[in-house]
């Protein structure tokens, strides 16, 4: 199975506001990379970073064996952690007693699915703390929403 490193951020201008997404993906045997980014004219922070891991995964033409580096603890202790609990409780969370729909489920859906097709490692780089790639797609990340500020 082919090793690859995902590199993902998102980002916003105001929460919500105008939205970017931006991944790096990196053949670890070839060094071969792919980057993109783009983004949206009203999202949130949290859509935008999952958009970023769901675009990247959709990048890939065959299962791989994924190490997925990111800055968000929503999405990593998402797909980790809390995704298997919402998915025997129909998608729902717990809020207290009682159970609410996951924010953002399409999003989860779609990644859920598109990690059915890989093995997914994760590894949390801290934000804006020089890590080259994360810098990297926080720059590619910011510069797709910047587009939707213009408009304005």
């Amino acid at each position: 199975m082919k090793q690859v490193s995902l590199y993902t951020d998102g980002a916003c201008s105001g929460n919500p506001g105008p939205g970017g997404w931006a991944f790096i993906l990196r053949c670890n045997k070839t060094e071969k990379e792919l980057e993109r980014s783009d983004g949206e004219p009203e999202s949130t922070n949290n859509k935008m970073e999952l958009t970023a891991v769901i675009r990247g995964l959709e990048a890939l033409n065959e299962p791989c064996e994924v190490t997925l580096f990111a800055d968000s603890s929503y999405v990593l202790q998402g797909m980790s952690s809390w995704m298997a609990g919402w998915k025997k409780r129909g998608w729902k969370r717990k809020d207290g007693s009682k159970l609410v729909p996951v924010k953002n489920v399409e999003l989860w859906q779609q990644l859920d699915a598109l990690m059915g097709q890989h093995t997914v490692h994760y590894q949390h780089v801290k934000g804006h703390a020089g890590h080259l790639e994360n810098e990297r797609c926080d720059e590619l990340a910011v510069a797709a929403y910047q587009k939707y500020l213009e408009k304005r």
